[in-house]
């Protein structure tokens, strides 16, 4: 599967009652020694910027889970950090309440956006096409 495949399963998925931070998860478990279960599981608290939205976005905690899963925490904090900038540049923040915010009449940048973007940043660092 490609990675911009992955993006649009995780979209799908938080369109049917994933949070951000199950979407993608889910939509990059194949990728890991974890079953899908567990992941959500592990991934249940952190949507709605982990319960009122001003903390970072479950999409994003998402990206970094699979990335110290993947790497088995070795330099797990240097791919976190690229993939939090890679997500910052596609979706103009990382906290869900600036995410959220209304400029023009809608958000900075919608959930299914996120956990496209959060799926494409996690791509890009781990160069995956």
């Amino acid at each position: 599967m490609t990675i911009n495949e992955r993006a649009e399963l995780a979209v799908k998925l938080k369109s049917t009652g994933y949070n951000c931070c199950q979407a993608v998860v889910t939509a990059l478990s194949d990728l890991v020694d974890c079953d899908v279960d567990t992941l959500n599981a592990a991934a249940a608290g952190f949507c709605v910027g982990m319960g009122d939205m001003t903390a970072t976005c479950g999409a994003l905690i998402g990206a970094g889970i699979i990335a110290g899963l993947l790497t088995r925490g070795n330099g797990t904090v240097r791919y976190t950090r690229a993939i939090s900038e890679e997500f910052r540049t596609l979706c103009g923040a990382t906290y869900c309440h600036e995410l959220k915010s209304i400029r023009d009449g809608r958000p900075l940048c919608p959930c299914s956006e996120c956990v496209r973007n959060g799926v494409l940043a996690f791509g890009k660092v781990f160069d995956m096409q």
